[in-house]
């Protein structure tokens, strides 16, 4: 048993696996306490931040010590009912940043939709559906 896991924790890790856990549709009124209870059981927590403001109710981000007790917690905490809320765990993308966007030059290609869209509304309605 202790060489399966000594396997695993030599084992390679996607790039994608980090040691901060984004933790979605908790519910609003979990404490601090029971998270710690619940994500604890999976290695030492570094900090647990839940958000509390009207966008970031029902949110946490989970920072574990270590980056295999938070691919632990990731993997056996998704999907886990919580007060009849079904848990979504992702990992944090540090470096994830928003595709920034020419505004003109996607309202012009939102028009050239909407314009494609009426003419083949137009061709729908020729009367020879039935």
């Amino acid at each position: 048993m202790s060489l399966a896991l000594g396997n695993t924790r030599t084992a390679q890790l996607p790039p994608n696996v980090n040691r901060i856990l984004l933790v979605k549709n908790l519910p609003f009124k979990i404490t601090s306490e029971e998270m710690f209870s619940l994500f604890g059981k999976y290695g030492a927590i570094r900090q647990i931040r839940i958000g509390n403001a009207q966008k970031t109710r029902g949110t946490a981000f989970v920072v574990y010590e270590d980056i295999y007790d938070a691919k632990e917690a990731c993997e056996h905490l998704q999907g886990f009912n919580v007060s009849g809320r079904y848990l979504v765990l992702l990992y944090y993308q540090t470096n994830h940043k928003p595709r920034k966007t020419n505004l003109s030059m996607e309202e012009e290609r939102v028009e050239q939709l909407r314009q494609q869209y009426k003419s083949m509304a137009r061709d729908d309605d020729d009367g020879l559906d039935g």
